[in-house]
């Protein structure tokens, strides 16, 4: 069997192409969708993701207020300037830059933003909204992994899902959305027995443990859909997934390569979420 290769780019275009009508109703209604991004320090990685965020919201009509602050910059003022994007009005959603500085705690930052503001989906209100059925922000990413999934036509009611990693920010909403759409999910993570034979059950495939090729090509059921969300390199320095791809690509229906594959939805995603805030201020 030769898999599917799930284009990630391609779809990601196609969302960032349904942003960009949506910003343009709402502009012709007279709501500009605003996006603030907040960096702080100076990290290369954290620099490159702010810049590709930035110029696909541009790209897409929306507005992005930019925040840049020294690594110096101490827990204080960072929410200080976070409860005056909550106060904005022309701000409909509020990306700070993950990972911040020492001196500042991470999970406080998160808190601190306004649930209705919440893009990235990473405030408890939001994760509880979306455990309890009724979502507001989901987190990007594994919205992301949901649309490829109805992309690549993977048939999620009655499927036996397996999700790898429980993080807040990719595994455990993820199975918090496959359980919505009817699938049978089980979550594995460093703990778990006989991870293989669980994998090999499996109809539906979202690794996201972050260590390099660690799901092997032979774990994989004939006819499965594996969502690769690793981001990793390998000895050669090269960018490699969680899943042993070549391996897997002869067993799988359908398959993401790294990079190409979830990588650009999670930006196209996090451009969906702002705009749909930006509803909020249409008249009622």
């Amino acid at each position: 069997m030769s898999a599917l290769i799930i284009d990630g780019k391609a779809i990601a275009a196609k969302v960032r192409g349904e942003v960009a009508v949506q910003a343009r109703e709402l502009a012709a209604r007279g709501v500009v969708p605003g996006l603030a991004v907040v960096l702080v320090g100076e990290d290369p990685a954290s620099q490159v993701y702010v810049r590709n965020k930035t110029k696909a919201a541009r790209e897409a009509g929306l507005t992005v207020f930019d925040h840049v602050l020294p690594a110096s910059t101490g827990e204080r003022d960072l929410l200080s300037l976070v409860e005056r994007l909550n106060s904005a009005p022309q701000v409909d959603g509020i990306l700070v830059q993950f990972p911040v500085p020492k001196q500042i705690d991470a999970q406080k930052v998160q808190r601190s933003i306004a649930p209705e503001k919440d893009v990235d989906g990473l405030h408890p209100e939001s994760a509880g909204r979306l455990w309890a059925g009724h979502p507001s922000f989901v987190p990007c990413t594994p919205l992301g992994v949901m649309r490829l999934l109805k992309e690549s036509g993977a048939t999620l009611a009655g499927a036996d899902a397996v999700v790898i990693g429980r993080s807040n920010l990719v595994g455990k909403p993820m199975v918090a959305l496959l359980l919505a759409a009817d699938a049978t999910v089980t979550v594995c993570h460093s703990k778990t027995r006989n991870l293989a034979e669980v994998v090999r059950r499996a109809d539906v495939v979202v690794a996201a443990i972050g260590r390099g090729e660690f799901v092997k090509g032979d774990w994989i059921k004939p006819g499965a859909t594996v969502i690769d969300v690793g981001m990793n390199r390998n000895a050669d320095g090269k960018l490699c997934g969680d899943v042993e791809f070549a391996a897997a690509a002869e067993r799988a229906r359908a398959i993401t390569p790294v990079p190409g594959g979830v990588g650009p939805m999670t930006i196209a995603l996090l451009l969906d979420n702002t705009v749909q805030a930006a509803r909020r201020r249409l008249p009622r």
